[in-house]
């Protein structure tokens, strides 16, 4: 079964979420569930009133909501959903510049825990530094042949989100690894850069 998700195809809700203490914000009350704001900002190393700022502009794009307290004066927050996705095929200008720019954010965040891991790689045991780290590999596919491939992957994906939402299902010695997907574009379309070059000579 999927996992809950938000769905932003708003160019405001897109650009609301690319910002790096939302998505840490987010990020956080998933993996460690409700919690108030001083509880965020303690755990982030921020202040409390940003974090409270933060969170009500997560709120106002669905991402995040109140949740029940332990009494009157707590009062905190948690995700609405698991996952959070955008359309990346709109052909609307201002719904792509608010793509590229979440994207931005999100990749900047990518290389942050890539570069963190790496700092401490060392203290990991062989067998788990022999299952992760960073590698690449190139892939000449049609874009029917890419959309095949990513429904692929997402479907063995799937098959752990119940380790997700469960935590009684993860097995002894199971550990929580970021899967970044990057799916890039090696060249430009073709014709774009006889085009470049042609309009650098006008």
């Amino acid at each position: 079964m999927p996992l809950p998700e938000v769905k932003l195809s708003d160019p405001k809700a897109l650009r609301g979420y690319a910002h790096p203490l939302r998505m840490a914000l987010i990020g956080l009350l998933r993996q460690q569930g409700p919690m108030t704001a001083t509880q965020a900002a303690e755990r982030l190393g921020e202040s409390v009133p940003n974090c409270s700022f933060h969170l009500r502009q997560l709120a106002k794009y669905g991402l995040a909501e109140r949740a029940p307290g332990a009494d009157a004066r707590e009062r905190p927050w948690r995700a609405t959903a698991l996952n959070t996705s955008w359309d990346d095929a709109s052909d609307d200008p201002q719904t792509r510049a608010a793509v590229d720019e979440l994207s931005a954010v999100q990749l900047a965040l990518y290389v942050r825990k890539a570069e963190e891991f790496l700092s401490r790689r060392a203290e990991e045991s062989t067998a788990w530094r022999a299952v992760t780290g960073f590698a690449d590999r190139p892939v000449y596919v049609t874009v029917d042949e890419m959309a095949a491939l990513r429904a692929r992957i997402d479907a063995l994906l799937t098959e752990y989100d119940d380790r997700i939402v469960d935590p009684a299902k993860r097995p002894a010695g199971s550990r929580k690894v970021s899967l970044i997907h990057l799916a890039l574009l090696a060249d430009p379309p073709p014709g774009a850069r006889d085009l470049a070059e042609q309009e650098g000579d006008r």
